[in-house]
């Protein structure tokens, strides 16, 4: 059992990269396309707006590789870069696998409070979880609407 009096403190990658084919940058632009005239027709100048922003970002997201974030897991906190997430502010964890990854999910105790979720090595995953199990029961975690969008759109 890992001690945990002690901080553990890793490195990883903010979200998994997803490819994306040909395919993926023209079915963006087909529904660009399409929501834009639909913007255009009923004269909603402001839903075209934010189509054209909403598309620029996606793009933007899907082309800039993502960060090397700064974990410590300490006693009372998981810190993420500079946000610090109170432990005292979730009421269970749970472990998720996407492919050759995995990452740690904080659930909330707020009924609309935001998970966590932060990734980390295998090799520091025992550590990790038994460090989070000491202070928090560990829960079956089940993707949920947006998550399953999420990952249909490979965004």
């Amino acid at each position: 059992m890992a001690n945990i009096s002690q901080s553990i403190s890793w490195e990883a990658e903010e979200y998994i990269i997803k490819e994306h084919h040909g395919w993926w940058y023209f079915g963006l632009f087909v529904v660009t396309a399409g929501l834009s005239a639909l913007a255009i027709w009923l004269q909603g100048w402001t839903f075209l707006a934010l189509i054209i922003v909403s598309a620029i970002t996606v793009l933007i997201f899907n082309l800039r590789p993502p960060r090397k974030i700064h974990y410590t897991l300490g006693r009372d906190s998981l810190t993420e870069g500079k946000i610090k997430h109170p432990i005292a502010d979730y009421r269970a964890f749970g472990i998720v696998k996407e492919g050759s990854h995995y990452s740690a999910v904080l659930i909330p105790k707020k009924r609309f409070g935001i998970n966590v979720k932060v990734y980390f090595p295998e090799g520091s995953g025992e550590a990790i979880v038994d460090n989070l199990g000491a202070r928090l029961p560990m829960e079956e975690v089940k993707a949920d609407l947006l998550d399953k969008i999420v990952d249909f759109l490979r965004i």
